[in-house]
């Protein structure tokens, strides 16, 4: 996991799971009066679909072993799998022929970043909607100075076993399953960054979700769940629950993963964490164990971060807890397409000047627009803090989508709003208004579309 700030570009003017449940269905039959029972008739095939499918057990010496086979590469290789370094490239042969053998469809993606060639690994398993693509992935890379094993051999060994134990269930999910290992997240997000922006707007929006996981077995643990999307949040809240463990949500840090590419464009993030280089408190230690005033993980970014920096329980509740939730998010009932209304036509945002608006005309629907309509904007944009945001209703009411910050330096806007227009007409001509009200930085709308 990368805790570093990030980078802002220099300027003059700023400063710069559905729960698991406890079987005891046995129990209540056993001590059922048996002579009365009644006959039972065989599920229609309705309710057998909408059952849901369950997870098996991730075995955790499974994932313990390729921890092994990731510390072996990093002995042989200098002492760590760091982006650059051959021990990196060797991690992402061994993960590539794992899945190979399993019936994956693989790639090798090349970036660069500082003078060096990184490398992402993408694997596809055959079959479920092509327009929901459900994504579970974990950085693989090391830093220089250690092996990486909690950080992040351990989310990394976690999901490759995962997507092996689809292949060995072969699973028919209803969603397109797809499995990503990133590199140089050390040094700032870089591979995962790589590959979305490699996206078009079209395939982004095919998204149902991206699930990250960032060290998921430190020594010390505690047991942390991303507060973005809230229905995959709930998948692991729910999990941990019927486990009866609780969580608190993930702070330490939040968008300093690879889901923050992700997010960034608009599309659903959340994931597990078990904690870093912030102390457990004397109140995590009495709900979790473990020793408060100690680090989550004391070897965080260390050389001592080896395959003796794990802890198994913390390691196979959350193997278990990555596919409860592919199962459960990558198996749940298909979702119809959307009604979607598009305007591509550039339209310049002049430099701290008035507003522009772009438009799309909706005619056709009866009755009012969605509580949960959907806003997909694509702004192109040199300093996206100076942009103020809003989605105009046919009647003239305006719903602020993003406010301006001096403080957010990043480029672009490039991200899907939801909106509660539920007590709007649904016909009519709507519009996205922008304006840019500070000065140097210029951009332009690149296109938006309204998703009913």
């Amino acid at each position: 996991m990368n805790l570093s700030s990030v980078s802002c570009r220099p300027t003059p003017r700023r400063t710069a799971v559905a729960a698991v449940a406890l079987a005891l269905t046995g129990l209540a039959a056993a001590t059922a009066p048996a002579a009365s029972a009644a006959p039972t008739a065989a599920p229609t095939a309705a309710a057998t679909a909408l059952a849901p499918l369950a997870a098996p057990d991730i075995p955790l010496a499974n994932v313990k072993a390729h921890l092994t086979q990731l510390q072996s590469i990093a002995t042989a290789n200098g002492g760590n799998r760091a982006h650059g370094r051959p021990g990196y490239k060797a991690s992402i042969d061994y993960l590539k022929a794992k899945l190979d053998a399993a019936g994956f469809t693989t790639s090798v993606t090349t970036f660069t970043s500082s003078g060096a060639t990184g490398y992402n690994l993408i694997a596809d398993w055959p079959g479920g909607d092509p327009n929901q693509i459900l994504m579970s992935g974990a950085h693989l890379d090391s830093v220089s100075s250690g092996p990486g094993i909690n950080d992040n051999g351990s989310g990394s060994a976690a999901v490759l076993e995962t997507a092996l134990a689809v292949s060995r269930a072969q699973l028919k999910p209803t969603k397109h399953l797809r499995f990503g290992w990133w590199g140089a997240e050390e040094l700032g997000l870089v591979g995962s960054k790589a590959y979305v922006n490699s996206l078009p707007a079209t395939e982004r929006s095919k998204f149902s979700g991206y699930l990250n996981f960032d060290m998921i077995g430190s020594p010390n643990p505690g047991y942390f769940v991303y507060d973005d999307d809230p229905a995959i949040e709930k998948t692991f809240k729910d999990y941990y629950a019927g486990l009866g463990v609780p969580t608190e949500i993930e702070t330490e840090g939040d968008g300093r993963s690879d889901h923050a590419n992700f997010k960034n464009v608009g599309i659903p993030v959340g994931g597990l964490f078990t904690g870093a280089s912030r102390t457990k408190s004397s109140a995590q230690a009495q709900k979790w164990g473990g020793t408060a005033g100690t680090a989550f993980d004391r070897c965080y970014h260390s050389s001592c971060d080896t395959t003796a920096n794990i802890n198994d329980t913390a390691l196979d509740r959350n193997s278990d807890a990555i596919a409860h939730a592919v199962w459960t998010l990558g198996s749940g009932p298909a979702v119809p397409p959307g009604d979607v209304h598009e305007n591509t036509t550039d339209v310049a945002v002049p430099d701290n000047g008035a507003a522009v608006t772009s438009s799309v005309t909706v005619s056709g629907r009866t009755g009012n627009a969605p509580a949960a309509l959907k806003v997909g904007v694509d702004i192109k944009h040199t300093w996206r803090g100076d942009l103020v945001v809003d989605l105009v209703a046919p009647d003239g009411t305006a719903y602020r989508l993003k406010s301006s910050s001096s403080s957010d330096s990043a480029d672009n806007v490039i991200a899907t709003y939801t909106v509660d227009a539920s007590s709007e007409a649904a016909n009519g001509t709507w519009k996205l208004r922008v304006q840019d009200i500070a000065a140097q930085d210029t951009g332009y709308i690149d296109g938006w579309k309204l998703t009913f």
